[in-house]
């Protein structure tokens, strides 16, 4: 099967509503490409009797962003508000603020030295299958980890990547929050590399309060090149998903 063609891009340390903005704006870019595509098809065919030629058809774009965030804590549509343990006088002093968005899942903290990865893919390129999307981004991640000598992988009913999630030591290195509509997808990953681990004691992480946080560096006992982690996991999502990178 022939590699579909990605488009990366690196935002490097991004203002999250800028961000979100962009991620948007590529959103409607291929929703609104798909449609098109959608309604030239009917067009074609209607009352012609011919069937429409898909090889001809022109394909969505599909992109992959890889950014950081200053301090900011997000809630998505499933959330509790009440998972934000701060108010606004305590978001001020951890110079931190606080979007409620339209991914899934609960609440989750960003900030710098952690990877947030926003794929903006049209699935029917790939397949369509939401729980297999997520579990492949998280096999992008474990494999990541593999190549440092961290042994993760999943907790049975929870999203993200874990280690030990089989004992009371089980703790989390990787959020994930999706929205997807049209079979396009938004929002993504937080993969804690060198991570403030104090940021997350502000909020119940994910909605789940009897479980530690964890990152890369102090697994590791050192701080790690993010930059290298960034590779390292750029060119596991290109494999999972046969992806072709295009800068």
């Amino acid at each position: 099967m022939k590699n579909k063609q990605v488009i990366f891009q690196d935002w490097g340390l991004i203002d999250y509503k800028q961000g979100w903005d962009r991620q948007e704006a590529l959103f409607a870019e291929t929703v609104n490409e798909k449609i098109a595509i959608r309604n030239k098809e009917v067009a074609l065919a209607d009352g012609t009797g011919h069937t429409y030629d898909h090889s001809v058809a022109s394909e969505t774009l599909n992109y992959l962003v890889f950014c950081e965030h200053p301090h900011v804590y997000t809630l998505g549509k499933s959330g509790k508000p009440e998972h934000l343990l701060l108010d606004e006088q305590g978001l001020k002093e951890k110079q931190a603020v606080y979007y409620p968005i339209n991914r899934g899942g609960d609440i989750t903290y960003h900030g710098p030295g952690q990877i947030v990865a926003y794929p903006i893919l049209d699935l029917d390129n790939f397949f369509t299958d939401i729980h297999l999307y997520l579990r492949t981004l998280e096999e992008a991640v474990i494999l990541t980890l593999a190549d440092y000598g961290l042994t993760a992988g999943r907790y049975p009913g929870y999203t993200g990547v874990w280690f030990d999630a089989d004992n009371e030591n089980a703790r989390k290195i990787c959020a994930l929050g999706v929205r997807c509509s049209r079979w396009v997808t938004m929002h993504g990953l937080a993969f804690n590399v060198n991570t403030n681990l104090d940021y997350f004691k502000n909020i119940v992480p994910c909605g789940i309060d009897d479980k530690d946080v964890t990152s890369m560096q102090r697994e590791l006992g050192r701080e790690v090149d993010i930059n290298e982690v960034k590779k390292i996991l750029k060119h596991h999502i290109s494999v999972l998903f046969n992806m072709e990178m295009m800068l």
